[in-house]
């Protein structure tokens, strides 16, 4: 199996700061949780903490997101301006579809808000946390875990619901390559933020949720209608059986 290394995906990587650090562990509980610490010790804005194995990672909603070998977990230190924070999400799910299909030339689609999915299987968790004191932000960091060379028949208990992209092809993806293309598309995002309507238009093309029928948790509530549309700010709209619209800006969505 091909091992990720700094310099393998240093080399030639062309990026301005993305990646440009790179803190390589060959297993950690949690990448997040190195990358908050590395934050606070005043680790630059780019730097990526990178694992083969994850034993404890977390994903939305308080659910684990445990990486074995095989797959991909890393997160990346960003430093924005407060108000690009309701892109992150776009940023994120959408440097990961384009990376696949650079690399692989599959196609994939994102569930509203940000799980990467083939065939309503999920490929990629995507986890963000900012720290934010005194209405300042401080740092995010984006956690990012792709099924890459799984063999999904060895994990009965998710293979219901997850795929991975060695399953999908028939054959191993390098992670290397992989690794460097989600970084340059993750900087040509980031740095095109100022214009974010851009952002959100290539989002909304990418999101298999809309004019789906659908169930939403949220907050423990349940919610039922057609996915409508999403706002600028990536909320998604509900319109339910009576008419009435439902804003959801945090849930759990499941196609019915």
């Amino acid at each position: 199996m091909e091992n990720l290394t700094p310099q393998s995906i240093l080399d030639g990587l062309g990026t301005q700061f993305v990646g440009q650090k790179i803190i390589h562990f060959p297993a950690l509980d949690s990448t997040m949780e190195a990358a908050k610490r590395e934050a606070l010790w005043g680790a630059p804005a780019g730097t990526v903490i990178i694992t083969e194995e994850q034993t404890a990672g977390r994903g939305r909603l308080q659910r684990t997101w445990v990486a074995p070998k095989g797959s991909l977990a890393l997160s990346i230190i960003l430093r924005p301006n407060i108000d690009y924070l309701p892109y992150l999400i776009m940023l994120a799910s959408l440097s990961v579809t384009y990376s696949i299909q650079v690399v692989t030339g599959l196609k994939p689609q994102i569930k509203w808000p940000n799980d990467v999915m083939f065939n309503d299987k999920k490929v990629c968790g995507i986890l963000i946390e900012n720290d934010i004191r005194k209405n300042a932000l401080k740092h995010s960091v984006i956690g990012i875990g792709i099924n890459v060379n799984l063999r999904m028949a060895d994990y009965p208990e998710i293979a219901s619901r997850a795929t991975s992209l060695s399953d999908l092809l028939g054959r191993e993806v390098s992670r290397t390559a992989l690794v460097r293309q989600l970084l340059i598309e993750i900087e040509r995002l980031y740095l095109s933020l100022p214009r974010g309507e851009s952002l959100i238009e290539q989002w909304k093309s990418h999101l298999a949720t809309l004019g789906q029928i659908v169930r939403v948790n949220s907050g423990g509530k349940i919610y039922r209608g057609l996915a409508e549309s999403v706002t600028s700010d990536g909320n998604l709209i509900i319109r339910q059986k009576d008419g009435h619209a439902i804003k959801i800006i945090a849930g759990d969505v499941t196609l019915r």
